[in-house]
């Protein structure tokens, strides 16, 4: 039996409690009614996106978020999954980080080194959980579209994780070691 991407991502997304943002267009497979008519992103937004998901998931032993086009994949996502709301409350999350990096930074986020990126994400993630309004905010978007993004790609599924191919036989008992990659999906 085969899995196409579509129940991967189901898989995933019911494994994370159906918390992501744009989950229930992605469990039911149907796109949400009210969208932005016309929403573009140009190849700086992408590419600005593809720095973010690297800051995210940044290149160590393997390759990052970026190596997968994680910015692509943000936009299609934004796109086909989110209603107006979110699709609204996501382009402006991303020209607030613009513009709040470049005010506190003195510079723009692509031209920032990877520790003050991190940092200023980790704030923005830190005001996130110190608040009281617990609706999903960009970082939580970002977070959760560079994850998903990244462990269903290629990339991510078998240099990120360990990766056994299926078809395959069934083994219900592998050992486990510290320090070992977790199973691909």
């Amino acid at each position: 039996m085969t899995m196409n991407r579509r129940d991967a991502l189901k898989s995933v997304i019911l494994m994370m409690g159906g918390t992501m943002v744009g989950a229930t267009a992605i469990l039911t497979g149907c796109a949400p009614e009210q969208q932005i008519e016309g929403l573009n992103f140009s190849p700086e937004d992408i590419a600005f996106m593809d720095e973010l998901g690297d800051t995210i998931i940044p290149e160590t032993n393997t390759p990052g978020a970026k190596a997968t086009g994680i910015g692509s994949f943000m936009v299609m996502m934004v796109k086909d999954t989110y209603d107006a709301n979110q699709q609204k409350a996501f382009v402006d999350g991303l020209n607030m980080i613009r513009k709040e990096f470049k005010a506190s930074n003195g510079k723009d986020f692509m031209e920032a080194n990877p520790e003050d990126r991190l940092a200023y994400l980790n704030g923005l993630y830190e005001q996130y959980k110190s608040s009281e309004a617990r609706e999903p905010q960009v970082i939580n978007m970002l977070r959760d579209l560079t994850v998903l993004g990244y462990f269903t790609s290629e990339i991510g599924a078998t240099q990120a994780l360990n990766y056994v191919e299926v078809p395959g036989r069934f083994d219900p008992c592998i050992d486990f070691k510290e320090g070992d990659r977790a199973y691909a999906i």
